[in-house]
């Protein structure tokens, strides 16, 4: 993601912190600074946000271990101020299996507040949870009470949320993947609708849930159907083959004349047959800008690319320019190119696939 920074890795998954986070931090400290006027009430200010942040990571940290227990990697897990992302490669295909990764997270905070609670009693030091705010009471106890709240919101049967994906699991058992995600999104956005109608009258933060909800449950819906609609097309029913293609010693002369008299952005680069890389619009704008128009291609094509075979389904070309973030696969066959897929090219080709089949 844009405007974040690694901080990390752990069990072989980055860990990033997007920038708005230290604006939350600094945020914190100010309004601690303000309220106790002294260093310690700033330093205890931050260092409550920074465990439950930690509490966050070890939620996604338990999504991202049950995942590869079942063979499914995560691409990274991504801090933000309302909380954390872990980008897995897919959710599993068994939805008993999508069921327990969806559990994993929720589970580790249902942990720590046990333990937390148990230490608290041990202690003697558990006040009545009513008499708590974000500001005041035993540190500890507030960090098991926002575990407590994360596993209820969590739990709220909606996309995003984990407890929209238990729904879908639960119904896939016995309804069609697609379907069940179809029934989770309905519910989920008529959740988004009752905190819509609640936050009007009391508290306009549910508005915001209401639009988070709203859009989560909109976009899972949405990538579930099309995932769904091209699992079992193979790549080369919706490739491009009417493409251009630069050699690495062709000047970028060549490609700014191939972009003007056409509608392709990206350029495979081949080199005696051999494909050696793709020359992106960004790459080719950011080597104008550095050293003209006369240079080789070969100063700014991208060595590292992902392919995609003729006789793969399209879901996974559609993973693959997601994982990728770029714009164009390569299409190959036993190692030739032999066309190029895009999201747009997949975006029309279903478009024209749902006209026919009306």
């Amino acid at each position: 993601m844009k405007w974040s920074f690694k901080v990390g890795r752990f069990a072989g998954v980055d860990v990033f912190v997007h920038f708005t986070f230290v604006l939350l931090i600094s945020w914190v400290a100010l309004v601690h600074w303000q309220q106790g006027q002294s260093l310690a009430a700033m330093v205890a200010g931050v260092a409550f946000i920074l465990a439950i942040f930690l509490c966050v990571v070890l939620h996604e940290f338990g999504h991202v271990l049950m995942a590869a227990r079942y063979g499914v990697k995560t691409r990274d897990v991504i801090l933000l101020p309302i909380g954390g992302v872990a980008r897995l490669e897919k959710m599993p295909a068994n939805p008993h299996q999508e069921l327990w990764v969806a559990l994993a997270g929720p589970a580790v905070n249902v942990a720590i507040a046990a333990v937390l609670f148990l230490w608290l009693r041990l202690t003697a030091s558990f006040e009545p949870l009513h008499s708590l705010t974000l500001t005041t009471g035993p540190f500890l106890e507030r960090i098991m009470a926002i575990n407590i709240f994360m596993v209820l919101f969590n739990m709220i049967p909606a996309f995003p949320m984990d407890g929209g994906r238990v729904l879908r699991a639960l119904l896939a058992t016995r309804k069609e993947y697609g379907q069940s995600t179809q029934i989770a999104a309905s519910i989920g956005q008529g959740i988004a609708v009752l905190f819509g109608f609640f936050g009007v009258f009391y508290n306009p933060m549910l508005l915001l849930i209401a639009l988070f909800v709203w859009i989560g449950a909109a976009q899972e819906a949405g990538a579930t159907q099309l995932q769904t609609a091209i699992a079992n097309i193979p790549v080369q029913r919706a490739m491009i083959k009417d493409f251009r293609a630069l050699d690495l010693n062709d000047s970028l002369n060549r490609a700014i004349e191939l972009t003007l008299d056409g509608s392709q952005k990206d350029f495979p680069v081949v080199s005696n047959g051999s494909l050696e890389g793709v020359l992106t619009q960004t790459g080719l704008l950011k080597a104008l800008a550095e050293g003209g128009h006369q240079q080789p291609v070969a100063t700014a094509v991208s060595r590292d690319f992902a392919t995609v075979d003729h006789m793969d389904m399209l879901d996974s070309a559609f993973t693959k320019l997601n994982d990728c973030a770029c714009r164009t696969l390569p299409v190959t066959d036993n190692g030739k190119l032999v066309g190029l897929v895009t999201m747009d090219n997949l975006g029309e080709y279903m478009q024209i696939q749902a006209a026919l089949n009306n």
